[in-house]
């Protein structure tokens, strides 16, 4: 078994450098997320550094794009990052952004 068929994620890591994951500023304190990995977005939120940018990508991913990576803070990251699932439209967007095969391709039509 290849770490792509127990997790796709510990491959790929096209979403955390593709969307702003915006949240609550308070949910990254009761997350336990040090200051230095959030930015102000404004009064009422926060978002990963980094993941504002024009070429997002989350100063708290390891690794490259499409091999081996990680979250360094996974334990306690974002409820917007827990919400994407593997092979849900928003990683499959991600994965095109980035020139990776989708995970669940539709059939050929005969």
């Amino acid at each position: 078994m290849t770490t792509h068929d127990a997790n796709p994620c510990l491959d790929c890591g096209a979403c955390c450098a593709y969307f702003r994951i915006s949240f609550y500023w308070s949910e990254a304190e009761a997350n336990g997320l040090p200051p230095e990995l959030t930015e102000k977005v404004n009064p009422w939120l926060s978002c990963m550094a980094g993941t504002s940018q024009r070429r997002p990508r989350c100063i708290a991913l390891g690794g490259e794009i499409g091999q081996t990576v990680a979250c360094t803070v996974y334990a306690q990251r974002p409820e917007a990052c827990r919400e994407v699932q593997a092979g849900d439209e928003k990683c499959e967007r991600a994965r095109l952004h980035h020139g990776l095969p989708p995970l669940n391709p539709l059939p050929q039509a005969a």
